[in-house]
């Protein structure tokens, strides 16, 4: 059996966040544990800081309590506030708490040939 490596890994990543359907969000978890790397929330955030996401969207990739993980006031999390308000993706919270994508409304619950098409190709 051939050990995957991590430019294997980072492919899978990748190619799932592609799949996440406009409106939709998903943890950084969950995406580990789509790409059969259950326990590598913390790997999926270095994929994503290390790889060209411009055509990918990134910015539906949120904490598991759906809160922007980027550094407050940076350019980024404004970026990744302002494309999800597009898709109509709602937020709970407040200045205090910390803006919160509300979860249980946007989440990406994919079926099983989503979650298939992972594994073409």
């Amino acid at each position: 059996m051939i050990k995957p490596t991590a430019t294997d890994h980072a492919r899978t990543i990748l190619h799932l966040v592609s799949l996440i359907p406009y409106g939709c969000v998903v943890s950084y978890g969950q995406v580990a544990d789509l790409a059969g790397l259950p326990g590598r929330a913390r790997l999926v955030g270095h994929t994503l800081r290390r790889h060209d996401t411009e055509q990918l969207p990134w910015h539906r990739v949120v904490a598991a309590n759906g809160r922007l993980s980027l550094p407050k006031g940076s350019h980024a999390l404004i970026e990744q506030r302002q494309r999800l308000l597009s898709e109509g993706i709602t937020f709970k919270g407040d200045a205090i708490s910390g803006l919160c994508v509300a979860m249980t409304l946007h989440q990406w619950q994919p079926d099983l040939g989503a979650i298939l098409m992972l594994f073409e190709g």
